[in-house]
């Protein structure tokens, strides 16, 4: 079996969505658990802007660090998962718990920058429930 071909076969098969942007936010790449969880198809995702899923009240603020990055290299979210909401093609929104890869050349220069998401809504929703419950309890207990 060939190295490529295996790697390959994991990034478009993932059931978590992988996606590529370059240095402008461009995306290049979207697998199939990207079309899964966010409903766009890869020939629909391909050539557009992140803005295709991100909602737009953060847009500001995700644009801001995304320039910061891809011109110093360097971002605080190394380690460890970041959580965000998205929107799918249908204007639903998604619950997104996802890893950032930062893309540099040979040379070290910045190319862009992969993600790996998670849909965690059901879980997003089952501890917003709960989290209503015990308050509605504590306020019942005051």
């Amino acid at each position: 079996m060939e190295l490529t071909a295996l790697l390959q076969q994991t990034l478009d098969l993932s059931q978590d969505a992988i996606l590529v942007a370059d240095q402008q936010g461009i995306i290049r790449y979207w697998n199939a658990g990207a079309e899964r969880i966010l409903g766009y198809t890869a020939d629909e995702a391909i050539g557009q802007s992140l803005d295709l899923f991100i909602p737009e009240k953060l847009r500001g603020r995700h644009w801001e660090g995304y320039y910061r990055v891809m011109a110093s290299g360097e971002t605080k979210y190394k380690t460890g998962l970041l959580s965000s909401p998205g929107i799918r093609k249908d204007g639903t929104q998604a619950s997104l718990e996802f890893s950032m890869v930062l893309l540099k050349d040979k040379n070290g220069a910045m190319q862009g920058c992969a993600s790996i998401m998670r849909d965690v809504t059901e879980r997003w929703l089952k501890e917003k429930e709960l989290k209503q419950r015990l308050a509605a309890c504590e306020s019942r207990n005051s």
